[in-house]
């Protein structure tokens, strides 16, 4: 982190550990180590803050971490994790010394998310993962009177010179770093632009839609492009 975490933050830190645990775990195990050979491998987060990350993943990796704060490095250390003190855009480690190299929550506070990743990719022999970063541009809040919550939100993370859109331009972030292919995406591209069409109709085509089609590829080809659809699932269970 760039600076110093008051209570407040730490204590919203264990929060997000508990909603996105599930998360997490399961990005690594379908995304990573489905993937991998035989043995455990070696993980590194970078801006572990109080260590809530990496008590979850070191079930599944041996992970070590790394945070700017000595406040949070002497935090993680209390509670017997291997923590290093460094800068995220300087990471102290070798070329290739993870197998594994991730970050939570963590671009947003950065000042250069492109030279961050570049870093994170240099010390990794394979993943480079942002295993959360949000996006406070797409929040919902329900029902009617929490209207003005979000502009709250927004404007206290840009006072603190966070970033609080950062999700959005993950892949632009990804790409610019090296370590993301927009290949697929690019060849996607006709698909979704042709299903937008016949959803328009006769009526839709209009100087606004090739407008926006313009823009969509220019976006595209600057690995900027994102879209998003809030989809939710829920689980009911009868009582027998």
């Amino acid at each position: 982190m760039t600076q110093s975490l008051p209570n407040e933050m730490v204590g919203q830190l264990r929060r997000q550990s508990l909603w996105l645990k599930d998360s997490w775990q399961w990005v690594l195990k379908t995304k990573v180590l489905g993937k991998k050979g035989t043995g455990r491998l070696k993980a590194l987060e970078v801006g572990c803050g109080p260590g809530f990350v990496m008590d979850i993943v070191k079930k599944l990796v041996d992970v070590q971490g790394m945070d700017l704060d000595l406040d949070m490095v002497s935090m993680c250390k209390a509670r017997g994790l291997e923590v290093t003190q460094g800068n995220a855009e300087d990471l102290p480690f070798r070329d290739r010394e993870f197998d594994v190299v991730y970050c939570s929550f963590l671009l947003l506070w950065v000042k250069d998310p492109v030279a961050v990743i570049k870093e994170m990719a240099r010390v990794s022999r394979r993943y480079v993962l942002a295993l959360a970063e949000p996006d406070y541009g797409a929040w919902i809040d329900f029902p009617q009177g929490l209207e003005g919550l979000q502009d709250i939100l927004i404007k206290g993370m840009k006072a603190t010179g966070a970033d609080p859109f950062v999700g959005r331009k993950l892949r632009g972030i990804f790409e610019h770093a090296g370590v993301w292919d927009l290949k697929r995406l690019k060849e996607e591209f006709d698909d979704q632009r042709r299903f937008v069409r016949t959803l328009a109709g006769p009526a839709g085509r209009t100087r606004q839609l090739d407008a926006i089609e313009a823009a969509w590829k220019d976006a595209l080809e600057k690995g900027t492009l994102f879209h998003y659809n809030p989809i939710f699932y829920t689980v009911g269970v009868k009582d027998r």
